[in-house]
């Protein structure tokens, strides 16, 4: 191991952890830095840049706050609301599920913020422990995004695999997540409904139902307020289910299932690739690519989203889909380009090394990203950081794959996200808890079991591709 190896090491590591703490832009900020000390202080050569990625994520992001300013996600929401309420007794399963469906398709995991009021009035009104249905829900948005075509980290993910010699492409890559999260939430979901105690047997549950804390679990019980969950949500009011607050307009719902076509487009064109156009150069024909092809349906999903449900354009700025795919996109541009230029350096070294690690124990490369995921809270970061390693490394890309979607759970390690934050406001039952010593919170052994249960899983899926 040479002294310039264990140096431009310390410099990616330090970058990444100031960033961290910077948290935002300046996860980009400081990739940047670490990226300008490699090159102009140990005079490696710049990496490439993740000019694909970032095109991808400007592409959907502009398409996805169209359809936010247009009433689309409130429409989402609003749907996602009604399939919860119709099998109550089950809302433990059916709750993630429906919200994973729904995150995969829009591509970010904040539709989750007006679903958790949501669940917990339908989960305390049925006398079921609000924690276990809420508690699932937050941390499959985790792992979800690896099942999205249109989320920041597929974008990653797909310019690393996607190319020569790996070869796989959308809709491979979705054959071996959709399945594996799938797998994960329902395993998931039959534990945790197991977890802690019964509402009637829980003493702090009724001690606020003694001294007036909370009301009884009717039909009568008042709803808490999301006047901060979503756009277009007001607060719940007594005797009301949450779901009756959650509206949304005729020009919501053109612009959401104009927004999911153009996603259900970009899945077909990944799985049948001959659909594609091909042109011809020098005498060469090449095929239009998954990069190209996602940019440009996302153009025409944005101008019809603009025609039938005329949002106010200069309202997209201020959406909070578009300000965290920006967010996203400085993160992710900063931390690639840095181990882009890291790896292209030394990747001799980090095959014949780091790639007899994680070949004799694959489970390595699971563990760097999700401890990349928890230190960051971005799976894009996680993504950008860590599987171009595992690449290099010579593991096989399916099982990369599938063991990346698990990995991406780890952005819940440490109870401070917003949906984490959320829900444990939104339960005023106080079952579902933040704790005070960092990883006794109530997501945590969720998002353990779903992160290893999907890892497995999708590890044996991708292993077959």
């Amino acid at each position: 191991m040479s002294l310039s190896f264990v140096l431009e090491a310390l410099v990616v590591l330090g970058a990444i952890v100031l960033g961290t703490r910077a948290s935002g832009v300046g996860v980009g900020v400081w990739g940047g830095v670490g990226t300008f000390v490699l090159i102009f202080v140990f005079g490696e050569a710049p990496g490439d840049p993740p000019a694909a990625a970032i095109a991808i994520i400007l592409g959907v992001v502009t398409a996805a706050a169209l359809m936010q300013a247009a009433g689309g996600i409130d429409w989402m929401v609003a749907m996602a609301a009604r399939v919860i309420e119709r099998r109550p007794r089950q809302i433990t399963l059916i709750a993630p599920l429906t919200a994973f469906l729904f995150c995969a398709g829009a591509g970010t995991g904040n539709i989750v913020y007006p679903l958790l009021p949501v669940i917990y009035d339908v989960s305390y009104r049925n006398g079921i422990r609000p924690s276990r249905p809420l508690t699932v829900t937050v941390v499959q948005s985790g792992i979800a995004l690896a099942a999205s075509p249109v989320s920041a980290a597929m974008a990653a993910m797909l310019t690393l695999t996607d190319v020569a010699p790996y070869n796989l492409g959308l809709g491979q890559i979705l054959l071996i997540t959709f399945p594996a999260c799938v797998i994960g939430i329902v395993v998931t979901s039959i534990v945790v409904n197991r977890m802690g105690r019964e509402l009637a047997d829980d003493p702090e549950v009724q001690a606020r139902l003694a001294d007036g804390r909370l009301t009884s679990p009717t039909a009568d019980a008042i709803v808490p307020s999301r006047t901060d969950a979503a756009p277009g949500t007001g607060p719940g009011t007594a005797g009301t289910p949450a779901s009756a607050a959650l509206t949304y307009t005729a020009r919501g719902r053109n612009a959401a299932l104009t927004f999911l076509a153009g996603v259900l487009a970009i899945v077909v064109l990944g799985l049948f690739p001959d659909l594609r156009p091909s042109f011809t150069v020098d005498g060469t024909s090449t095929q239009v690519d998954m990069t190209t092809t996602i940019i440009l349906v996302m153009f025409v999903v944005g101008a019809v989203i603009i025609a039938v449900g005329r949002p106010q354009v200069g309202d997209v700025p201020s959406q909070s889909v578009f300000k965290a795919g920006m967010i996203s996109a400085i993160a992710l541009f900063g931390i690639a380009w840095l181990t882009a230029t890291f790896i292209s350096a030394h990747e001799d070294y980090i095959v014949s090394t780091v790639g007899a690690w994680v070949t004799d124990w694959r489970f390595l490369f699971a563990v760097a990203v999700f401890l990349v995921a928890a230190m960051t809270t971005s799976q894009s970061t996680a993504t950008r950081t860590i599987v171009p390693i595992g690449l290099a490394a010579g593991l096989p890309a399916g099982v990369v794959t599938g063991m990346w979607a698990g990995a991406l759970g780890g952005v819940y390690t440490l109870p401070a996200n917003g949906p984490q934050i959320a829900a444990a406001n939104f339960d005023l039952t106080g079952t579902t808890k933040l704790g005070t010593r960092l990883i006794d919170h109530s997501f945590f052994v969720p998002m353990l079991i779903l992160s290893v249960t999907t890892i497995a899983a999708g590890a044996a899926i991708g292993a077959l591709f």
